[in-house]
């Protein structure tokens, strides 16, 4: 009789699951052959049988956990009962002769091998399910503890396989026209051009009862209006951001013109209609202007001529929500900034009472190689100046 172990396979573990026996109680086994499967802590291991017999007993049950130098199965090699029979003057060869028709069979009959940890394992064993029944869907057709609960609640095999999902065709919109060319130009800009974004805020509590008092005297002035105004001011005192790069010549063009491009969210796409002269228009000027420039571009009637040679441009986003962006550069200019949504945010007062604000989140794009950090926060200090004092950017008009 020949005892099989469960010996240590050198992975430092002290005990194993039984997951799976390969033979029963009277197969005929040959050397080498898988008797038994174990689960350890790191791995799914196979004892082979050390010699060839018949299988005369199993210890153990699967699902039962044994440790290292425990005997698992015996194996009857015959040599005892070939000494019984050789006493008992009995032909070897004939007995042997006579039980190898059943070997044949036995040896070809192999187990279904289920890959399971054993928590999974313990799942089936105590919803008493056969995990053998079931068809693992992870890494290696592994039973997860998901197809064991899903095969428990549906109760049925076919429920348990994985319904092979159908391809759903996704809707389309067709990448042509001025979809495509808004794509082609922001492609060009932020791959030419190493944009840097500055984020800041901006209280327009002032400007915005200002802008209040102005409407109940029944003058109706958009808050973009004073943005473009006050940004114009800081354009004209940093002229950096006010530039174009000239690469071919290596030189940077301050530009004299201020001609503030405005982004427009229309049906058709996003198109940017530029306001000219900036400077030297009045808030009432800039108010009319810009609104016309607006209709025209919801209407689809803008010209070439209303979108060319914008030496600047804003993105006026709050309306909508969203309180940070980073926004790509329009064509040759330097710089693009970003309102966002203004909310009111309780704030520290100099005499560090809290009061409550109306604060707006504001973001500058610009292109790194014409300014430098310090410049955009130059730049944004002295628009936020102008935004929270309503009376100093009036002192500005021209």
């Amino acid at each position: 009789m020949v005892e099989v172990k469960f010996h240590d396979i050198g992975e430092g573990m002290n005990e194993g699951e039984i997951i799976h026996f390969f033979v029963k109680v009277g197969d005929e086994v040959t050397v080498d052959q898988p008797l038994v499967e174990l689960q350890t802590d790191k791995m799914v291991a196979e004892i082979p049988s050390p010699a060839a017999g018949k299988i005369s007993k199993i210890r153990y049950q699967t699902g039962e956990v044994v440790t290292v130098g425990t005997g698992i199965i015996e194996i009857d090699d015959e040599k005892e009962h070939a000494v019984e029979e050789v006493q008992q003057g009995k032909p070897v060869q004939e007995q042997g002769t006579m039980e190898q028709e059943p070997v044949v069979q036995n040896v070809q009959k192999r187990h279904h091998r289920i890959l399971a940890a054993p928590f999974t394992r313990k799942i089936a064993r105590e919803h008493d399910v056969d995990i053998e029944q079931i068809q693992g869907t992870g890494p290696a057709r592994r039973v997860t503890d998901e197809d064991v609960y899903r095969f428990i609640e549906t109760g049925s095999l076919a429920a348990a396989d994985e319904t092979p999902e159908q391809p759903i065709e996704p809707d389309t919109i067709a990448y042509t026209g001025m979809r495509k060319k808004i794509g082609d130009n922001l492609t060009k800009a932020i791959t030419t051009i190493p944009h840097v974004t500055h984020f800041d805020e901006a209280d327009l509590t002032k400007i915005l009862a200002f802008r209040n008092e102005l409407k109940q005297e029944g003058e109706s002035i958009s808050v973009v209006a004073f943005f473009l105004k006050a940004i114009t001011i800081a354009l004209k005192e940093h002229r950096v951001f006010n530039a174009k790069l000239d690469q071919e010549n290596s030189v940077i063009q301050l530009l004299k013109h201020y001609h503030i491009g405005i982004a427009t969210n229309t049906e058709k796409g996003l198109v940017v209609p530029v306001l000219r002269n900036v400077d030297k228009k009045s808030i009432r000027q800039i108010n009319t202007e810009m609104k016309a420039l607006t209709k025209k571009a919801q209407d689809g009637k803008l010209t070439t001529g209303d979108m060319k040679d914008g030496t600047f441009t804003i993105s006026n986003v709050g309306p909508l929500g969203g309180m940070g962006a980073t926004p790509i550069i329009n064509g040759l200019q330097t710089a693009i900034i970003a309102f966002h949504k203004t909310k009111k945010t309780p704030v520290v007062m100099d005499n560090d009472e809290i009061a409550i604000r109306q604060i707006m989140t504001m973001s500058l794009s610009f292109d790194h190689r014409v300014a430098d950090g310090v410049a955009s926060v130059e730049f944004t200090n002295r628009f936020i100046e102008l935004m929270e004092n309503p009376k100093k950017l009036l002192l500005e008009m021209v």
